[in-house]
């Protein structure tokens, strides 16, 4: 088993750099005055009701984001039915103009069918 011991000290040329470091939390608490404000910790009757106004924060942020992301589904929606709508249009124009009678005349021509010239006679069948 292992036996504790006293740390070796460091030679001269291995000494951990001097100074603290300023990170970022440390420069907002400068200029915060964290420390002047509330002392030297948070006090905890403060707790609930900032962390349920973070909590309001959240859902606010969210419920916003689905807005958005909703009326961007809502507009692409609405973008595609106009296009089919037209498509509709054009298809509908396009079948009229074809089941006209003098475009049928045209198209059954290449089959040597040709539209009557005269009147359809009536045949009658006595019984």
């Amino acid at each position: 088993m292992s036996q504790n011991t006293f740390k070796k000290k460091l030679k001269e040329g291995n000494a951990p750099k001097a100074g603290p470091k300023r990170t970022l939390f440390t420069w907002i608490e400068e200029k915060l005055d964290v420390k002047g404000i509330l002392g030297e910790g948070v006090p905890v009757q403060f707790v609930p009701p900032v962390g349920f106004l973070v909590l309001l924060a959240l859902i606010y942020i969210f419920s916003n984001h689905r807005a958005e992301s909703m009326v961007r589904k809502i507009e692409k929606a609405q973008q595609e039915v106009e296009d089919l709508r037209a498509d509709v249009t054009t298809l509908e124009a396009e079948y009229m103009q074809s089941s006209m009678q003098s475009e049928v005349a045209k198209r059954v021509a290449k089959l040597e069918i040709y539209e009557l010239n005269q009147p359809p006679i009536k045949i009658v069948v006595e019984k």
